[in-house]
């Protein structure tokens, strides 16, 4: 069964399962994608324009710098992360994975130049994503943060435990942090 589909096994069973409820996006992802359209673009038009100016441009090289600008907007554009009741999702450009939180069996951190979190659960739904999207995203973070718990009542996270609460601490300090700067108290 593989998990390179659209939807993936997980959503299918997730549907099945009869989990409808609130779909909680990445707020920050549409500022994200103008961004990597823009840092593409810019390129591009600079490249294109190097070229132009030193009459150097020819139908050629106009592929090629097109391919390099779609290529930095591949690279740049973040992956779209999802969650309702039982499932986390992200969709990056041609592949969609999923993973049912509320029977996850491990949660490790891949500590590295982009720090990341991998999600697997008992079905082999595996999922990679930036940490800060759930810190960033409190209605996303209530819902993975449930469903954890879930998992942990269930007894399937074998691996983990200590990552979540890890990351439930950094998002508590963050948000008494806000807190504090909005009201003037810091």
């Amino acid at each position: 069964m593989g998990r390179r589909t659209t939807r993936s096994a997980t959503d299918a069973r997730a549907g099945q399962a009869g989990l409808p409820g609130p779909l909680a996006q990445d707020i920050h992802w549409a500022g994200e994608r103008r961004t990597a359209i823009g840092v593409a673009f810019l390129l591009f038009t600079a490249l294109f324009a190097l070229d132009a100016g030193a009459g150097r441009f020819d139908p050629t090289r106009g592929a090629l710098w097109t391919g390099l600008a779609v290529l930095l907007f591949a690279v740049l554009l973040p992956p779209r992360v999802s969650t309702r009741p039982g499932v986390l999702s992200a969709r990056g450009l041609l592949v969609e994975r999923s993973v049912r939180t509320d029977s996850l069996v491990s949660v490790r951190w891949s500590d590295g130049v982009a720090q990341r979190m991998i999600l697997r659960d008992t079905d082999g739904g595996r999922v990679e994503i930036d940490p800060a999207v759930l810190i960033r995203n409190p209605a996303m973070w209530q819902r993975v943060d449930t469903d954890t718990r879930t998992s942990i009542q269930r007894g399937t996270l074998l691996c983990g435990a200590t990552a979540l609460r890890r990351l439930a601490a950094r998002i508590d300090r963050e948000t008494a942090q806000t807190v504090f700067k909005v009201s003037g108290l810091q």
